[in-house]
């Protein structure tokens, strides 16, 4: 598969500056959408009009403005209108599947277990799954990789541009977020990132520019970044 092969797009959605992202590959014609939450009809209605299937959805993380619920008064639609629609497998961390269950009331048999290190191809394209905890247990981020292109790293509420997740929510781990972020950093410098939020001035960058610019990955001791996050 070369680089005019794939199709990406990240799309800003909901009321909390999310991101949703379509990955798919112009061979097969399949599509797989991360984080569907806010306007699934819409992201559905956009991989439509590329003429691609969805034949899958991913998820960064459980938290209800990435996959769908009730929080802070808002009802979010979100995965469970996305089966209701287009009926798929949901690609769930190992370790969040629980949780992501309770949240939006799926059944097991809607959900498809990774382990880091685990892959999804469509056509020539390879999705890599990456285990990232920190900000939840089984938080994940999703290396995209194509011959002939650069690789492109979809990352949830890991890693944002300038800082990174918070810990201070029930089930999160500073000391699991420092590990996934130095995991992060042994990346290729030219890995495109692409957050789960709208959180800095520009929608994407690279993880070169990252690993100068952002204090939550240059700081690599633990005791410091610790310090650095009141943790």
């Amino acid at each position: 598969m070369n680089k005019d092969e794939l199709y990406f797009q990240q799309v800003p959605v909901g009321e909390m500056a999310n991101f949703s992202y379509l990955i798919g590959s112009l061979e097969t014609r399949e599509c797989l959408l991360v984080d569907p939450a806010w306007q699934v009809d819409a992201l559905l209605d956009r991989a439509e009009a590329a003429g691609l299937r969805v034949t899958g959805a991913l998820v960064t993380h459980y938290h209800q403005d990435h996959v769908g619920g009730e929080i802070f008064g808002m009802n979010i639609e979100g995965l469970g209108r996305l089966l209701e629609r287009n009926p798929c497998r949901v690609h769930v961390n190992e370790h969040e599947a629980q949780g992501l269950r309770k949240v939006t009331g799926l059944s097991e048999s809607d959900l498809l277990r990774h382990q880091s290190g685990d892959r999804l191809e469509l056509g020539g394209l390879r999705v890599k799954f990456l285990h990232t905890p920190g900000h939840t247990p089984g938080s994940q981020c999703f290396l995209v990789e194509q011959p002939g292109g650069a690789q492109r790293l979809v990352s949830g509420d890991t890693l944002f541009l300038g800082s990174c997740g918070r810990v201070d929510l029930p089930g999160s781990d500073p000391e699991a977020m420092h590990r996934s972020l130095q995991q992060l950093c042994t990346l290729d410098d030219a890995t495109l990132l692409f957050p789960g939020h709208f959180y800095a001035a520009e929608p994407q960058s690279t993880m070169g520019e990252q690993k100068q610019q952002n204090p939550c990955l240059r700081v690599a001791r633990l005791e410091d970044f610790l310090a650095f996050m009141g943790a």
